[in-house]
């Protein structure tokens, strides 16, 4: 089975940036009730969808204060949990950030550590690819990001 998911954060100042449970140096971070870590949140709505299941909304509410700040390791690890409770093994994940900056190549490859430690998931079957929006709509005007994922559970 295969599930998909998106999410979109907005750049708020003040907050740092958080990708794939990396801190990333910007001039902005993402605004948002956990760590808007809006890369973690695609992928655990797509594992998520992959089983049938609600969005992360469900599961970490934006207005519970115990989710206030939350790492989204956390999240992933939970939508982990999840699969193997309900007898299912996660294949692979695949996801695209898009942003206009900063870059994320620098620090891909600690991103699918994270990813896939949280999940326990070899890091080899954590796909992160990046990419702009050409300088169009809010991604291009440089007020946030979005970000991408499909999740395959067996």
């Amino acid at each position: 089975m295969v599930g998909f998911g998106y999410d979109v954060h907005r750049f708020k100042e003040g907050r740092p940036l958080i990708l794939g449970g990396v801190e990333i140096s910007h001039t902005h971070g993402l605004d948002g009730h956990s760590d808007a870590d809006v890369l973690c949140h695609a992928i655990a709505d797509a594992v998520l969808g992959a089983l049938g299941l609600p969005d992360i909304g469900y599961y970490f509410p934006p207005g519970d204060p115990a989710c206030l700040n939350i790492s989204s390791l956390k999240i992933l690890e939970k939508a982990a949990a999840l699969c193997a409770e309900q007898g299912f093994k996660l294949v692979n994940i695949d996801s695209t950030i898009v942003a206009e900056a900063p870059k994320v190549l620098p620090h891909r490859e600690a991103m699918k550590e994270n990813i896939g430690r949280a999940l326990g998931l070899d890091p080899a079957r954590v796909g992160i690819k990046a990419t702009t929006n050409e300088l169009m709509g809010f991604v291009g005007r440089r007020e946030g990001m979005a970000a991408m994922a499909v999740a395959q559970v067996v």
